[in-house]
């Protein structure tokens, strides 16, 4: 009877008992993971953009991948690899997200058309205008499909969207942005990018006379001299490690190898200089700042069969892909 008795307790203690047990082990495993979810970009609340037209001032509302339509056409030409394209539309995708979220650079819109500035942005008709007339459909649609197959896709660094700058024509390697502009972005890395010689942006050339760099030089360093008798009177002092020139002495006044791109209207701070009788000829190599994506490097990446994904990686360390 005893014996009973003591089974029919302990039936009775455990049928009360298993439900807390159970019940703490589901906390636990729920609390688990809670933990391990990851934030997800919010990519939903960047389904337009407003764009200002610097010939008009004039701010105008799209849907952000009809935007990218006009970016894409004119930033890169529609006769590059598909893939090349592909890549050109999730980096601007990216570019423009990125200065959204973090107030962009005028006061009434996210981007311009501009790319002194922004982004270079056509119209559509514009676009098709400057095609040839039978061309003109399929560089549109191709243009279309790349955005259209890369909707959503944009480049993040820790979660986050990168500066997705790019440019032309690196010259054979690309630039650490801090260089350039003092800024200092982890996913910025001097890569090589080979194949770049093969496109008409990779070398250019500009004479600038004597009289026009002291008139340049004036404008800016009221205390400008140079003596064009000294075979030194032009030296460049130091070298980026992409080859770039960071360094220069004009006369008297030392300036940035960025600074004498913009003064004396160079395509690339990657350049070397002939001092002639009465002017100066620059030797420009690359076009553009050199910092991020090179076009021409993708074009060239793409057709040596890289997709996308990987020339996106290849410019920008430690990136991935939203899905």
């Amino acid at each position: 009877m005893k014996k009973i008795l003591f089974y029919f307790i302990f039936i009775i203690i455990l049928i009360f008992a298993m439900p807390i047990v159970f019940t703490n082990q589901f906390k636990t495993q729920e609390a688990v993971s809670t933990d391990i979810v990851e934030e997800k970009f919010d990519y939903g609340k960047y389904s337009t953009i407003k764009l200002l037209h610097t010939d008009t001032g004039a701010v105008e509302e799209l849907d952000l991948d009809t935007y990218l339509y006009g970016v894409v056409s004119s930033e890169m030409p529609a006769s590059f690899d598909f893939e090349a394209l592909k890549a050109q539309a999730v980096v601007a995708r990216t570019y423009t997200i990125y200065q959204i979220k973090n107030g962009g650079k005028h006061e009434n819109a996210n981007v311009c058309d501009s790319s002194l500035c922004c982004q270079a942005w056509i119209s559509k008709e514009n676009r098709l205008s400057r095609w040839e007339e039978n061309l003109r459909e399929e560089y549109w649609n191709k243009i279309v499909k790349a955005v259209n197959e890369t909707k959503g896709k944009i480049a993040l660094y820790n979660g986050e969207p990168i500066n997705a700058l790019f440019h032309s024509n690196s010259g054979g390697s690309t630039e650490l942005s801090i260089n350039v502009w003092g800024g200092d972005f982890p996913y910025f890395k001097t890569v090589e990018s080979s194949g770049e010689e093969n496109y008409s942006s990779y070398s250019s050339e500009v004479q600038v006379s004597k009289d026009v760099l002291i008139q340049k030089m004036l404008e800016k360093y009221s205390g400008f001299e140079i003596n064009f008798e000294d075979s030194e009177c032009i030296k460049i002092l130091e070298y980026t490690d992409s080859g770039r020139v960071k360094k220069i002495l004009v006369g008297n006044t030392e300036l940035s190898g960025v600074e004498a791109r913009s003064m004396f209207g160079l395509k690339s701070a990657k350049f070397n200089f002939e001092i002639l009788d009465s002017a100066i000829n620059f030797n420009v190599v690359g076009y553009g700042h050199g910092v991020g994506l090179s076009q021409c490097g993708s074009d060239t990446l793409a057709k040596n069969g890289r997709n996308y994904e990987e020339i996106i990686k290849y410019y920008y360390k430690d990136v991935e892909i939203s899905e």
